[in-house]
Formats: structure tokens, sequence, C-alpha cells
């Protein structure tokens, strides 16, 4: 068995999340540019044991897409090309980012802290990540 990596994919900055190797713990890897997304990823997957990608969509399990929706496709497409033996994942990523600011608040991050965007798409990223962990499809 081998790592789920959780992507809250952005146009701009794109927040990376990991699970343990058997796959019970899904903890905040980074917050990247996108344009350092693919290389960072292939570096990964050379590195470590990946067997999944779980790329969050607003638009899953819903006709209505979103702003982000053409980006996310085309990323996923991209993917799918590059890590054809990597199953990929797409789970509903509606609120994420809302509920990733209020974790931070319960967990006493500083106001400082939660101003880095780099941070909260790692947390949502790991919530992506935890949401499909913990879904019946899982």
């Amino acid at each position: 068995m081998g790592k789920l990596i959780g992507i809250d994919y952005g146009t701009k900055r794109t927040g990376l999340a990991s699970t343990d190797d058997l796959q019970i713990i899904a903890s905040g890897l980074c917050g990247i540019s996108t344009n350092e997304l693919m290389p960072y990823l292939i570096k990964l997957v050379e590195k470590e044991k990946i067997s999944g990608f779980v790329v969050g969509d607003p638009a899953v399990g819903s006709d209505d897409k979103t702003d982000s929706s053409e980006a996310i496709d085309k990323f996923c497409g991209e993917l799918k090309k590059k890590f054809p033996e990597i199953t990929l994942h797409r789970v509903d990523e509606s609120y994420t980012s809302r509920e990733a600011m209020s974790a931070m608040v319960q967990a006493g991050v500083s106001k400082k802290k939660r101003r880095d965007k780099n941070l909260l798409d790692q947390v949502s990223a790991t919530l992506i990540l935890q949401r499909y962990m913990e879904s019946s499809s899982y």
C-alpha cells in the first residue's frame, strides 16, 4: 500500500497533504506555487510510493461548474497522462477553505500565521484527503 496525496488545486497556489504508508493519518505536506506543482509531484512520485491522488473539486456530484472547474479538469487530465499507473480520485471540496480557517482558529494558530495562504491551502488539502478517507468509497 502506498500513500495518498491530497491536492487543493488553485490557479496560483496549491495545497498538498499526504497519508502515511498505511493510509491511516492525513497530514499537511506544503503549499506551493501551482507553477511548481508538477515538478514537485514528479520528484515525490520518484521518492515515495504513491497509490493515489485525491483532488478537491467543487463541482463533483453536481452539474454546476465553477470558475475553477476548467482548470481542475485540465490539471486532472495532466495527472492522468503523467502518472497513468496512479489512481485519481476527485472529491467534493465545498467549504474546505472555510473549514480550514475554522480549524486553525480552534487550534489556536495565531492571526499572523492564519494569513499565510500556503498554510490555508495545506490545511484545505488535508481536509480534502480526510473527507476522501472517511467516505464510503474508501
